[in-house]
């Protein structure tokens, strides 16, 4: 795939299929987006162009600081890749880039440098700022500049439509069956291995500390977790607390920490890829150390029993 992280690196392509939009999360409802995208570059014999924005525009714009991600750009790169993609534009958003028009934008980079033969964009995608980057906006101005547009309808699930708010939420809610199923995938993170309290190993239970990689992350709710996890092209299962380990502590700053099963390595200042399989319970205080130790025996005979399941499917 070819990235272009600076406007002035764009190249035209042949018969370019251009979409655009933050793809937060590149939820199912992004991924028919895609889906058409690539089904008119084969009709074109084309090639597939994505507009994504870096950092998320409600970062820069919106008083709302409380915006949490659902995939970091590096997330977002690997699965465009794997999905197909062939360019991917990745413009820094800044104060001064959103005063552009959506006339502006149109012209600017859809026209002068990508040459766009066609766009898809999504139902409720809106750009420029006068938020006239429609469907209707871009099919106008279309015509000028000799380009075809097409409009990609929601996805639905059990009547309700998927968008990356709403997968926000789920995690927020510890709903993690909702928030992957609307994901067409496991939700996961990405981070680096830091020295704890090191209390895991007293307890027979050593675990890992992970700090994300963007501070923006999204973190499902605090609990325990099932989870997937992928050390230097290894895959581990694992059960991960995210929490303030209030038996101990219970302090406000908040802890990922992941047991490894069957795994006895020292990994500080390695990388850690994690997926969310399945939530498990509520984090919660012990009465005593040996309460804690029992249910963390528990915690980690479901986890192996989840994926002996899962392998005899």
């Amino acid at each position: 795939m070819n990235i272009y992280r600076e406007i002035v690196q764009i190249k035209k392509v042949k018969n370019a299929v251009v979409t655009v939009g933050s793809f937060d999360g590149l939820h199912l409802g992004h991924f028919k987006i895609l889906d058409e995208v690539k089904k008119v570059v084969q009709d074109l014999k084309g090639s597939s162009f994505v507009i994504t924005f870096e950092p998320h525009p409600r970062l820069v714009l919106s008083k709302d600081f409380g915006l949490k991600i659902l995939t970091s750009l590096s997330e977002k790169i690997k699965i465009l890749e794997e999905a197909g993609i062939e360019n991917l534009a990745v413009i820094n958003f800044t104060k001064e880039f959103s005063q552009l028009t959506s006339d502006e934008f149109i012209s600017q980079i859809i026209v002068d440098k990508i040459g766009a033969a066609h766009m898809v964009i999504g139902h409720d995608h809106k750009f420029g700022k006068d938020r006239l980057g429609n469907v209707q906006k871009l099919s106008e101005v279309g015509k000028l500049y000799n380009f075809s547009v097409a409009e990609v309808p929601p996805v639905s699930t059990n009547g309700e439509i998927i968008n990356s708010s709403k997968i926000r939420s789920a995690l927020a809610e510890g709903d993690l069956l909702i928030a992957n199923k609307f994901l067409g995938r496991n939700y996961s993170l990405e981070g680096i291995v830091v020295v704890g309290m090191k209390r895991g190993r007293t307890l027979g239970f050593p675990t890992a500390n992970i700090k994300p990689d963007d501070s923006n992350k999204a973190i499902p709710k605090n609990g325990v977790y099932v989870v997937k996890c992928e050390l230097e092209d290894n895959v581990y299962s694992g059960v991960m607390n995210i929490g303030i380990r209030p038996t101990f502590e219970d302090k406000k700053e908040l802890v990922l920490e992941v047991h490894l099963l069957n795994f006895n390595r020292d990994i500080y200042g390695k990388k850690l890829r994690i997926e969310f399989i399945k939530r498990l319970r509520d984090e919660k205080k012990f009465a005593s150390k040996e309460d804690l130790i029992e249910q963390m025996k528990t915690d980690k005979q479901l986890a192996a029993d989840v994926f002996s399941s899962i392998r005899q499917l």
